[in-house]
């Protein structure tokens, strides 16, 4: 499949243009750096440099997913760039979106969504902003049945380390056999890609732990 990568060259998007890549894919770096996308990729690798925000239908059109691990420095836009995407491609069967947010929005055992508790814990924290924003991507997106999407979402712990098994849910919060609210970037990239090679929670939100 032809696969487009927003946020290629950030640690968990480097993870996953290498699995999409071993699986035989080809994978577009949809970078702002260039350089920094061809120092780690190579010469010879597919980039579209260019930034999030600017991107055009025609940019995408041709792809069949499209990953998005935008991370910027504006919070506004997390939701603002999901919101556009969403626009340029409504009614259309492709690409298919697969859009990473963070673990503020599963629930616990009550099943009260941990945002509020985050809130309240790391008030004035300068990356709690990014949080709160995911959450409106993902219940913006709740509303979308005329795109091809699904939110992919981390545990609390969410580190570099080897491929692990894994085990998924839905929008809960999964512990491992230690107890561990836990997955390693390349865990989380090998559960993405067998979403993208076997698609099972379009119109879902998903989140995996190494297991």
């Amino acid at each position: 499949m032809k696969i487009g990568l927003i946020g290629a060259t950030g640690n968990v998007g480097q993870v996953i243009y290498q699995e999409a890549l071993s699986r035989g894919h080809q994978v577009t770096a949809v970078v702002r750096n260039g350089e920094k996308a061809t120092a780690l990729f190579g010469q010879t690798a597919q980039r579209l440099v260019k930034d999030a925000m600017t991107l055009t239908k025609a940019d995408l059109q041709d792809l069949d997913v499209v990953i998005d691990t935008f991370a910027p420095k504006q919070t506004t836009q997390n939701l603002d760039l999901v919101t556009k995407l969403v626009g340029l491609f409504r009614n259309q069967a492709t690409p298919r979106f697969i859009f990473v947010t963070d673990s503020s929005s599963l629930v616990d055992d009550h099943g009260e969504m941990q945002l509020a508790a985050i809130l309240k814990a790391y008030a004035g924290a300068p990356w709690i902003d990014a949080s709160a924003q995911q959450v409106h991507e993902l219940q913006f997106l709740q509303w979308v049945d005329d795109v091809d999407w699904t939110v992919m979402t981390p545990q609390n712990d969410f580190i570099a380390g080897d491929k692990q098994a894994y085990r998924l849910g839905t929008n809960q919060i999964l512990t491992n056999s230690a107890g561990q609210s836990t997955v390693t970037f390349s865990t989380f990239a090998s559960a993405m890609l067998d979403e993208i090679d076997t698609p099972a929670h379009r119109h879902q939100q998903m989140t995996v732990v190494d297991d």
